[in-house]
């Protein structure tokens, strides 16, 4: 069996290494004298057969790790993402690109900035406040056509403040996420990861997620339950997750050069009713900053 990278953006580099191995059962004859034959892999690029394996994939219903889908919704979320440039300067009318404007990233148009001062939990444990808001966006602060490649000609929609704007969640609530990829800058595939919980996904898509139609696709019987999901390239995802973890999670892309520019957010998860529901207070050692 072979395996090697699955690459949606155009122009960049990546490892396009391809890792292989042998499976050798018992009983079988021997294979030390054969030559293994190299499977025919699908292009780097091939987004349907990528897509088409990563959305055939269900849940064991009944198996160990298998949890229902919780059908009742506490918290709607509609996020669009994708890269972005730094917020435009004070000194010019942005009626173009600024010269020397940095990438960025960006969820909701809010590119997410990491505290200085204090961590997250420590200002949630400690009740400090100053260091996060709870204001992130439950949706766009403006509707446009996400997918569409000309709205790269609409300047407005290239910047994306810089921000810690989090989502504070009630313990054993329940949200739902519509991820939508937008085509600002440039299309691409973001690998989509929360910490802290698994989450279901019901349906992925391309294009412009329609709610009218594409919430007939929810697979609430078997979907795959996952804590990463890679966001088709120009299209959308949509999960669904029980907050039963308290304390400060991250959520974010998982390419390495897409986190530190601001593809990310945070939940703040409230204390539930016991104190094994109820974070516990950090450790005596915990290194200061």
């Amino acid at each position: 069996m072979a395996a090697r990278a699955y690459a949606s953006a155009a122009g960049l580099e990546f490892d396009s290494t391809t890792t292989r191995g042998v499976i050798v059962y018992e009983g079988a004859p021997s294979w030390t004298s054969r030559t293994p034959l190299m499977p025919v892999l699908p292009a780097f690029n091939d987004t349907p057969t990528a897509h088409k394996f990563s959305t055939s994939l269900t849940a064991l219903v009944g198996g160990p790790h298998w949890e229902p889908v919780p059908l009742k919704v506490d918290h709607k979320m509609f996020v669009t993402m994708g890269m972005a440039l730094d917020v435009c300067p004070s000194n010019t009318t942005c009626q173009g690109p600024p010269v020397g404007a940095k990438l960025s990233a960006s969820m909701n148009n809010v590119s997410f900035m990491p505290p200085s001062s204090l961590s997250l939990l420590q200002a949630f444990f400690f009740n400090v406040r100053g260091v996060y808001t709870t204001d992130f966006p439950v949706k766009p602060p403006v509707q446009f056509d996400y997918t569409n490649p000309s709205i790269n000609g609409d300047l407005p929609l290239l910047f994306a403040p810089k921000g810690t704007r989090i989502t504070k969640l009630k313990f054993n609530s329940t949200v739902e996420m519509v991820m939508q990829n937008t085509a600002i800058i440039g299309a691409e595939n973001h690998p989509m990861h929360l910490h802290g919980f698994d989450f279901h996904v019901l349906a992925q898509g391309f294009g412009n997620f329609n709610p009218a139609t594409d919430t007939l696709k929810y697979n609430l019987f078997n979907p795959q339950i996952r804590h990463t999901i890679g966001v088709p390239v120009g299209g959308w995802a949509v999960i669904r997750f029980v907050a039963n973890n308290p304390g400060v999670w991250f959520m974010h892309c998982h390419f390495d050069g897409h986190l530190p520019i601001g593809l990310a957010t945070a939940f703040v998860v409230e204390n539930g009713p016991t104190p094994e529901t109820t974070l516990p207070p950090p450790p005596v050692d915990l290194p200061q900053c």
